[in-house]
């Protein structure tokens, strides 16, 4: 008998908005790393997740859960 499995995601993508609800770019979550395309680009920005977490850490506001 044939077992059937849904294959996992190899990244989500995300749309990013204004407050206008107009098209910013979009954010590309892969577990290597982030990677970041403009509006109406069709290249990619990445960075490893080893970069992406130093940047955050030292850039970004802590949240509150």
């Amino acid at each position: 008998m044939s077992i059937n499995q849904f294959a996992p995601r190899k990244f989500e993508d995300f749309e990013i908005l204004d407050d206008n609800h107009s098209r910013v770019g979009f954010i590309r979550v892969k577990p290597s790393g982030v990677l970041w395309a403009p509006k109406g680009s069709q290249k990619w920005y990445g960075v490893n997740l080893r970069t992406f977490a130093e940047f955050m850490e030292q850039n970004g506001k802590q949240q509150v859960k």
